[in-house]
C-alpha cells in the first residue's frame, strides 16, 4: 500500500508538534509517514513534571526550546543532527498492536544501508547496545500516532548537558527519564553520507510499497499555527500541566547560604520557604505568602519580587540570585 508522505518545512518544534496533532486528527484513512527535524529542544513526555527533567541553567545557557509532547515515555533532546520519524495509520487489531509493530520496518531500513539495529528491552533501538532511537505512541479515535528520534550526528555533550538534572533537588510521583548510553548512526554506516542523504535512503526504504507526496489544506496549516501558538508555546502546557513535585536547593553567595524549599502544585508555588545565614533585617512571611500561586516563571516572579526590599529580607543575597537558585537550582 502506498504511504501518504508529509515533509513539516520546518525546525520549530511547537510548530511540528502541532502539525503531527493535526495530520492525526485531521487525516483519518490510509497510512502517513512524516520525517522532520527540530532545532536545539528537549521535548519532554505527556506524564512528566518538567522541571524535573531538564538542567535549567544550561537550557538557558544554549537558548534550547522546552516543549511538551502529546505521547508518553522520557526526556529526548532534538538538534539538528537529528532525523524524527512518524507513522499514523489505523489502530487495526488491538491485540496485535505493539511498539515493535513500527519499529522493526525503521531496524530494516537500517539493515538496507548496513547497519544492525535491534529493539531494546525498553522499545529503544539499539546499535551495538547504544540507543539511537526513542519512541512514543498515542491513539485518537481508532488511529495511532508513533513517533521516534534517529540520532545520526547529535551533540552528545549537548544531550548530556540538556538532560543532567540532580535528582536530589526533586520528589515527585512522576514519570522519570531511564537515561541510557546513546550512539550516533553515522559511526555505523559503512560509508559516510550527509544526514540528507541519510534522510532520503530512509524515506526511499519506508516507502518501498509507494508514496503519494501530501501537502495540507490553507485551513490546517492555520490551525497548526494556532495550535502551536496557544498549546505548544505555552507555558501552562510545557510547566503548568507537570505533576506535583517537591523542590529543594541550596547555594553559597557572597552574601551568606540560601536554601529554598518548595511544594508546587501544576507548575505554581503551593507552599515556600528559605534557610540560611544571610544577614535578613525583617521577616521573610510577607514575601513566602505572596509567592503562594505564583507560576515558576521569571516574568511572575519578578513581578512579586519587584513589591519587596530584598536588602532587608536576603541581606547582601540579590534578586538575581534567588531567582537563578529558584528556577535553575
Amino acid at each position: 500500500m502506498a504511504v501518504h508522505y508529509l515533509e513539516t518545512g520546518s525546525t520549530d518544534p511547537c510548530y511540528n508538534l502541532a502539525l503531527e496533532q493535526v495530520v492525526l486528527e485531521h487525516r483519518r484513512e490510509g497510512e502517513w509517514l512524516l520525517l522532520w527535524q527540530n532545532a536545539n529542544t528537549i521535548v519532554v513526555g505527556l506524564n512528566q513534571n518538567t522541571a524535573e527533567e531538564i538542567n535549567a541553567a544550561f537550557v538557558a545557557d544554549h537558548d534550547i526550546t522546552v516543549v511538551r509532547r502529546m505521547t508518553g515515555g522520557g526526556a529526548v533532546y532534538h538538534d539538528l543532527g537529528n532525523l524524527n520519524y512518524s507513522f499514523i495509520t489505523d489502530i487495526g487489531d488491538a491485540e496485535q498492536l505493539s511498539i515493535r509493530r513500527f519499529s522493526e520496518p525503521v531496524c530494516r531500513a537500517l539493515a538496507a544501508m548496513g547497519v544492525r539495529a535491534e529493539i531494546g528491552g525498553r522499545n529503544d533501538i539499539l546499535v551495538d547496545g547504544k540507543k539511537i532511537s526513542g519512541v512514543a505512541q498515542r491513539i485518537v479515535g481508532g488511529r495511532i500516532l508513533h513517533h521516534g528520534t534517529l540520532l545520526f550526528r547529535s551533540d552528545p555533550g549537548m544531550i548530556a548537558g540538556a538532560l543532567h538534572v540532580d535528582p536530589e533537588k526533586f520528589q515527585s510521583k512522576s514519570a522519570k527519564s531511564v537515561r541510557a548510553r546513546v550512539g550516533n548512526l553515522c559511526d555505523y554506516l559503512p560509508d559516510e553520507i550527509s544526514l540528507r542523504t541519510f534522510w532520503d535512503r530512509i524515506l526511499q526504504e519506508l516507502t518501498r510499497d509507494g508514496i503519494i507526496r501530501e501537502e495540507l489544506a490553507a485551513p490546517e496549516l492555520r490551525e497548526i499555527r494556532k495550535l502551536a501558538d496557544e498549546k505548544y508555546r505555552s507555558w501552562d502546557w510545557t510547566y503548568g500541566r507537570s505533576p506535583d513535585y517537591a523542590f529543594r536547593s541550596r547555594r553559597r553567595f557572597p552574601g551568606g547560604t540560601l536554601e529554598v524549599r518548595m511544594n508546587v502544585h501544576r507548575g505554581r508555588i503551593e507552599d515556600i520557604v528559605f534557610f540560611g545565614d544571610f544577614m535578613a533585617t525583617v521577616s521573610q512571611l510577607p514575601l513566602t505568602s505572596a509567592l503562594r500561586g505564583t507560576a515558576l516563571s521569571e516574568d511572575e516572579l519578578r513581578a512579586v519580587f519587584s513589591y519587596f526590599d530584598f536588602s532587608s529580607v536576603f541581606g547582601g543575597i540579590s534578586e538575581a540570585e534567588i531567582l537563578e537558585l529558584m528556577l535553575n537550582g
